[in-house]
């Protein structure tokens, strides 16, 4: 059974929950989940992402599909707001793609480390899981719930230049954030934020991919996705 079929989320919960009072639009969509092909993951004509910044109201538009890609033996997981990683962890986890209790790698221009009001969820139940995921979870708080119950036994935060000289041993996720690309951080060399996360991808058992629309324009970080990957850009 298939649980991201693309679907709206229109009470205050999970990322809807952003000035929800104070804004206009009053629902975000969470698109559906296809296999496929760097070819496929394309910007989309859905708001998944709303909020008020400096009394400016941002209606994010985001990916027209999430995307689960296939290379090298490697399963990635591709999908806007960030918060979508812990379904796919999960996912993966009951796949046998990785061992529980391994470390996390994060890269992304936030730390993403702040706590849920709740952490009330039945890992074994991938339905449970879906339920946590969107309604509870959102892009700023889906870490800590994974490192309390084991999901991970660390993280590893990359978000900053220094942060690159990591030299993971042993058994990681590699969990990605393309706003790491953003301009605020064109204080990194371009080139050399992308051949560090490279080398970080042919060490991973799983790689989660945000494309984190209210942080980076998606055209260019469906760009940047593709130069991570070698993919031919046409």
């Amino acid at each position: 059974m298939e649980r991201y079929v693309g679907f709206y989320i229109e009470e205050p919960v999970g990322n809807n929950v952003f000035s929800y009072d104070e804004r206009t639009n009053k629902k975000i969509f969470v698109p559906k989940l296809i296999k496929g092909t760097l070819d496929d993951v394309s910007l989309g004509e859905n708001i998944v992402f709303n909020e008020i910044d400096e009394d400016t109201e941002i209606k994010a538009i985001g990916l027209k599909n999430l995307v689960q890609y296939e290379i090298d033996g490697k399963v990635v997981y591709i999908f806007d707001n960030h918060n979508h990683a812990f379904y796919f962890w999960m996912k993966s986890l009951h796949e046998g793609l990785f061992n529980k209790g391994c470390r996390l790698i994060h890269v992304d221009q936030h730390k993403d480390m702040r706590k849920p009001d709740d952490y009330t969820v039945d890992l074994d139940n991938l339905n449970d899981v879906f339920r946590y995921t969107n309604k509870v979870l959102n892009v700023g708080n889906f870490i800590q719930p994974a490192l309390k119950k084991g999901v991970f036994c660390d993280v590893d935060i990359i978000d900053s230049s220094y942060g690159f000289d990591l030299k993971p041993e042993g058994e990681y996720v590699l969990d990605i954030d393309l706003d790491i690309f953003s301009k605020d951080m064109d204080y990194i060399p371009y080139d050399f934020r992308l051949n560090k996360i490279k080398e970080l991808i042919k060490g991973a058992k799983v790689i989660t991919i945000a494309s984190s629309p209210y942080f980076i324009d998606q055209e260019y970080a469906i760009k940047v996705l593709k130069e991570l990957f070698n993919y031919d850009i046409i």
